[in-house]
């Protein structure tokens, strides 16, 4: 399958020209043959704390429905984050394509966050996935990251995102979940084909990132696309090194620290190979861990 990661520097606070670069960009992967495009962190606003009830949407949002379109125009599948607005309405199901709803489940919020006091809402950093035009499903961002924890309610399930079309299940993680081993393997365990972490990633841990995005494929034996932003925010600027890795974990493209597309041909069936030479999910010791 031809994977792509959108590597884009992600204007503070403007959504609609995020969105329409963004699109642009995953235009370009298309071109390339892309099949699955992955898009960074809150790609369409970033972390836009001082304006958060205009970054936030609720559902079915308009940007989720510009990229449902750009989906089903392109035969593609897309995945990232925005940040998802929850006044309690949602039932937790979300129409898009042809009346076709997907439920992401009731999430419990463990905490009640300063977003939430202030503007009677519950906030999520909401990972999305959509098929040819219909949500395959969402992920609600489990393990928020220090300043996050003010702003976001914590999602409360980890599992694979089925997709009908192409038979194929998708472990997703966004960005700080990275350094949580457990989550991947949790998601390899429940069956993953294949590992997208969609992250904003900042200076000066460029060499966490890259490691930590390897020894995920390789001590799950499952390829991983990890697609990070460019750019600057307020507090902080971000390094890129997007990186499309294979079950061995080996890096088959990376795409360094300027605003890119990168498209590899990844082999989803090779980790089967892989798991029968270096059998450690059957050599799990349950018993003592």
């Amino acid at each position: 399958m031809k994977v792509a990661c959108i590597q884009m520097d992600v204007l503070h606070c403007r959504k609609q020209e995020n969105l329409e670069k963004a699109l642009y960009m995953a235009l370009k992967a298309v071109e390339k043959g892309a099949e699955l495009i992955v898009f960074p962190e809150v790609f369409s606003t970033g972390f836009c704390y001082e304006n958060f009830s205009h970054a936030a949407e609720s559902l079915p949002s308009p940007t989720l429905e510009n990229l449902a379109c750009f989906s089903e125009a392109n035969d593609c599948i897309i995945l990232g984050s925005i940040i998802q607005m929850d006044r309690g309405e949602d039932s937790g199901e979300y129409g898009f394509k042809n009346g076709e709803k997907v439920s992401s489940g009731k999430d419990i919020p463990e905490s009640k966050n300063f977003a939430e006091s202030k503007n009677s809402a519950l906030y999520y950093n909401l990972g999305f996935c959509f098929e040819s035009g219909n949500l395959a499903g969402t992920y609600r961002k489990t393990h928020p990251f220090k300043a996050e924890n003010r702003y976001f309610s914590k999602g409360s399930s980890i599992e694979p995102i089925s997709l009908k079309k192409q038979s194929l299940k998708i472990g997703f993680e966004i960005c700080y979940e990275l350094r949580f081993p457990e989550v991947a393997r949790k998601l390899s365990l429940a069956g993953s084909d294949l590992l997208v972490t969609t992250a904003a990633f900042p200076n000066p841990r460029s060499e966490h990132w890259k490691t930590l995005a390897k020894a995920r494929a390789i001590e799950n034996q499952i390829p991983h696309i990890a697609c990070n932003r460019i750019g600057s925010a307020p507090d902080c600027n971000y390094f890129g090194n997007s990186m499309i890795i294979d079950a061995w974990g080996e890096v088959k493209a990376d795409a360094g620290s300027k605003e890119c597309v990168i498209v590899c041909d990844l082999d989803l069936e090779g980790k089967e190979d892989i798991r029968k030479a270096i059998p450690i999910f059957e050599d799990r010791r349950m018993e003592l861990y």
